[in-house]
């Protein structure tokens, strides 16, 4: 006999799918106005120089970073999610947007800069750029070739490679690469880690394991908050000096990344509530906060990429002391 579910629920059930594709929508289009016209809109008033092709370099940015947060957090949550059933792994489709991602800023690269594209790989920015594009090519090989735990070598060449070419800072750049290296990890394993462990809880739905995988997820996201706090306070001081915090776009950018992460921090506060009220008394869904979460993470991500591309705060700065 089948047992058919009342039309309420029904409607109830299809409503809320509605609501969630449409929010799901919204954010998608807030996203790529922000990646398009963050930059111009952030330099506003400024008097800081344009920089050439910003929202396609912020959009291919992006997408190296969504990259290597599902193929750093697929890693991380394979560990954390168990035994039990676990979703269809995305490493390989992930690692393959990065590298054309990291091939397409080489592209955006030779156009902006009238250069052909062999001798936009003799530059620094290309040569770095296409150290990334090999590291991804080649984590998505290591992936294809179910060796996952081998990708973590190019995925590393493809952090340190980032760091050194989103931050050419004149003054200690060992630094400043370290920490950005620490920041950049850290981040990806937070938001991938979060986006794979809830992929476990809606396949595993109510099991026990699906509670545990987020259980241990929110041990290890305790650490990476702490080390994103640290290399990002660091990071902050060297970069931004204080007198440019509101008329740079780096400090613009900087406060609405630093307002995300506050957004996201108390939603995880949340989520790790309603798990210890669940195990004490059988109640609290904490799923849905770490799914919105998981929401503002990805803007994080955008605004992150963003802060990538808008000028060097320094140069306003030491504008303003000379006159």
């Amino acid at each position: 006999m089948t047992v058919h579910a009342p039309d309420g629920a029904v409607r109830r059930s299809g409503r809320r799918r509605t609501r969630t594709a449409l929010l799901a929508g919204a954010g998608a289009l807030a996203a790529l106005a922000v990646a398009l016209y963050g930059a111009g809109i952030a330099a506003h008033g400024t008097g800081e120089l344009r920089i050439p092709a910003p929202g396609a370099t912020t959009l291919l940015r992006v997408a190296v970073f969504a990259a290597l947060a599902l193929h750093l957090g697929e890693l991380a949550g394979v560990r954390l999610a168990g035994e039990g059933p676990r979703p269809r792994p995305w490493a390989v489709w992930a690692a393959l947007g990065g590298a054309a991602a990291s091939a397409g800023q080489i592209v955006v690269l030779a156009d902006v800069s009238g250069l052909d594209l062999t001798a936009a790989y003799g530059t620094r920015e290309g040569g770095l750029l296409l150290l990334m594009a090999n590291g991804f090519a080649l984590a998505a090989a290591c992936a294809a070739l179910a060796r996952p735990g081998w990708a973590l070598a190019p995925l590393a060449l493809v952090t340190g490679a980032e760091a050194l070419r989103a931050h050419p800072e004149p003054y200690t750049p060992e630094l400043g690469t370290a920490l950005t290296v620490v920041h950049l990890t850290a981040g990806s394993l937070w938001v991938g880690g979060l986006l794979y462990v809830l992929r476990v809880a809606h396949l595993r739905g109510g099991l026990r394991g699906a509670r545990e995988a987020l259980t241990r997820y929110a041990r290890l996201a305790g650490w990476l908050y702490a080390a994103l706090a640290v290399t990002g306070t660091c990071s902050t001081l060297r970069r931004l000096p204080a007198d440019v915090v509101l008329s740079s776009a780096y400090g613009r950018v900087l406060i609405a990344k630093l307002a995300l992460v506050a957004v996201a921090s108390a939603l995880a506060l949340t989520a790790r509530r309603r798990m210890h009220r669940r195990r004490a008394r059988h109640g609290g869904d904490a799923t849905a906060p770490a799914r919105a979460e998981l929401a503002v993470l990805a803007g994080v991500v955008v605004v992150s990429a963003l802060l990538t591309v808008v000028p060097d705060p320094h140069w306003i700065s030491t504008r303003l002391t000379l006159q």
